[in-house]
C-alpha cells in the first residue's frame, strides 16, 4: 500500500533489547494527505539502518509504501503500520522513470504573422 502526504510529526523513537540480545530501534511519523478531508497517518521505520537510511524530516513530501499487520497483547489487539520503502515526491517527479515515453517538446515560441495577416476576421 502507499500514502502520499507531507511529514506533520515525528515522534520520540523507541528502542530497547530484545529478549535474544538484540537491539532494536523504532521511529514513528505521522504523514497528512492533501485531500479534501486531509487524512493522517502514523507508520513506523523499524531498525537503525532504515532510519538512518530514509533520513524522513519535518515538512517532507513522501510518498511511503508500508505494510499493515496487526498483533494481540494481553488480549488487545494492535495495527502496525511499518514503511519499508520511502521516496521524495519533489525527487520522483524531476526525473522520469526509465523507458517512460518523453512527451513531444512543445514550441517555445508564438508563430510569427507577417503584416499583411493583420486583418481581423472573428465575427465576434
Amino acid at each position: 500500500m502507499e500514502f502520499t502526504g507531507k511529514i506533520i510529526a515525528i515522534l520520540q523513537p523507541r528502542g530497547g533489547v530484545s529478549k535474544s540480545g538484540n537491539e532494536w530501534k523504532s521511529q514513528e511519523y505521522v504523514i497528512e494527505d492533501h485531500g479534501q478531508y486531509p487524512r493522517k497517518m502514523c507508520f513506523d521505520v523499524f531498525g537503525a539502518d532504515k532510519i538512518e537510511q530514509f533520513n524522513i524530516q519535518m515538512g517532507e513530501e513522501l510518498t511511503v509504501s508500508f505494510d499493515v499487520d496487526a498483533r494481540q497483547w494481553q488480549d488487545r489487539w494492535f495495527n502496525s503500520i511499518r514503511a519499508w520503502k520511502v521516496e521524495r515526491v519533489s525527487a520522483a517527479a524531476a526525473a522520469p522513470a526509465p523507458g517512460a515515453p518523453v512527451p513531444p517538446p512543445t514550441p517555445s515560441a508564438a508563430p510569427e504573422f507577417l503584416a499583411g495577416d493583420a486583418k481581423d476576421d472573428l465575427p465576434f
